[in-house]
């Protein structure tokens, strides 16, 4: 494969996913591509919303170093042993309601919040405030339950780190 994974088209736009799936062009870079230009556009987004939105991304990123440092390119499959929510959540690579939940609260909670800020949601989509208010609850809970999720990876890369044993699948 070597260096002409760079000119991977999805590699190029920027996200791996559906569309490597489809050209046949998935990699490891591209896997560690995607989760990096979420992370720096979430992390923006945080930014721009909060005083402190760099801590949310600071946390975020802090998951993507534990998660790709013991389980490579493959951690969304590396969660066979974790306990039941977690397995839940991270089963099928996302693609479960529940997996789409915290997807869901993940990415579009602070592009939600974003919308509500600047009055994007009533201006553009014409949502009166009690349907952003609404919509904010299942949004925030999904970022809750990822949080406990990147929490528990955390957790795990801590034991990892102190122990001395070899990496495992979680």
């Amino acid at each position: 494969m070597g260096l002409q994974v760079l000119l991977y088209w999805p590699n190029i736009i920027g996200v791996d996913g559906w569309m490597a799936r489809r050209l046949g062009q998935t990699s490891k870079f591209g896997a560690w591509l995607d989760v990096v230009v979420d992370n720096l556009g979430r992390g923006m987004l945080w930014s721009l919303l909060f005083e402190w939105g760099w801590l949310v991304s600071a946390f975020e990123w802090c998951v993507f170093v534990c998660n790709h440092n013991a389980r490579g390119d493959h951690w969304k499959d590396s969660f066979i042993n974790s306990p039941p929510l977690i397995q839940a959540v991270m089963a099928n690579g996302f693609r479960t309601p529940l997996g789409t939940w915290v997807v869901s609260g993940l990415h579009c909670f602070p592009l939600w919040l974003y919308g509500c800020q600047w009055g994007l949601l009533t201006d553009w989509l014409y949502l009166p405030p009690w349907i952003q208010a609404v919509g904010t609850l299942p949004l925030a809970a999904g970022r809750l339950l990822a949080l406990s999720v990147e929490l528990w990876c955390i957790w795990t890369h801590i034991k990892y780190l102190t122990s001395d044993a070899s990496p495992r699948k979680n």
